[in-house]
């Protein structure tokens, strides 16, 4: 267990690394972790040496199921140094191998609001994914939040897909990964219309049709960018739906 001084020992040494590179220009990848002679340089290789520990602990576990509370019980033990990471917000910050690892793992046992939280850092900073990923963080969160989406729309927001979207707009990426966020955001619109409730007080001004159209929208924008992506059925499904109160009227 962390006593809470260690545990405030790490949150600053992980402000004194994100905040331990000024530069003048935007840069493109983050710079290298901290030095290794700085005590934030000592604390981030300690808990380097206890990432990959852990890894090596979740590679015993066959299961890729079983492995996510596994995940989720080890990040408490990073969670000091990302807040002071997090926390620091000045400067340019430097590649953190812990950060990315931890963004991966909360997708994993899905607190995706961590994830994004993560993400949005890691983004911002040119941060890049750990040996053996090929994709950029941008790519990794958009392709994997949205299959889990797509497959199970209860673990996924609309709230965290639209932020989800926002935060990847500017990053390049596989036209197919951006159809499939557009197909995931596409179906939680068709859910909320499906859920919708005009007696309710909370009741959209559009009603259940703004969301339908919504949905329309990005399922379109989806089939632009993936003719295989698989949304002709939804799109035939919404504007069929959206004809009959007009034809009523």
């Amino acid at each position: 267990m962390i006593t809470p001084f260690r545990r405030r020992q790490q949150m600053v040494r992980g402000l004194m690394s994100g905040a331990a590179v000024r530069a003048a220009s935007i840069a493109t990848v983050a710079p290298a972790a901290p030095a290794a002679d700085s005590p934030a340089g000592q604390e981030y290789a300690a808990l380097r040496v206890l990432l990959h520990d852990n890894r090596r602990a979740l590679t015993d576990i066959a299961s890729h199921e079983a492995r996510n509370p596994r995940k989720a019980e080890f990040a408490k033990a990073f969670a000091p140094w990302i807040e002071g990471v997090l926390a620091s917000e000045s400067g340019e910050a430097t590649q953190d191998e812990i950060l990315v690892t931890n963004m991966i793992w909360a997708v994993d046992y899905r607190d995706i609001d961590y994830a994004l939280r993560l993400g949005a850092y890691a983004i911002r900073h040119h941060l890049v994914l750990p040996d053996g990923y090929t994709r950029s963080v941008a790519c990794f969160l958009a392709e994997d939040i949205a299959h889990l989406a797509l497959s199970n729309a209860e673990a996924v927001t609309i709230d965290q897909l639209l932020l989800l979207r926002e935060l990847v707009s500017q990053s390049d990426m596989p036209d197919p990964v951006m159809a499939r966020l557009g197909k995931a955001i596409g179906r939680a619109f068709v859910a909320k219309a499906d859920a919708f409730d005009p007696a309710a007080d909370n009741a959209s001004a559009g009603g259940k049709a703004a969301y339908q159209t919504e949905a329309l929208v990005n399922f379109r924008r989806a089939l632009e960018l993936d003719k295989s992506v698989g949304v002709k059925k939804d799109i035939e499904r919404l504007e069929r739906q959206l004809k009959e109160p007009a034809a009523q009227a």
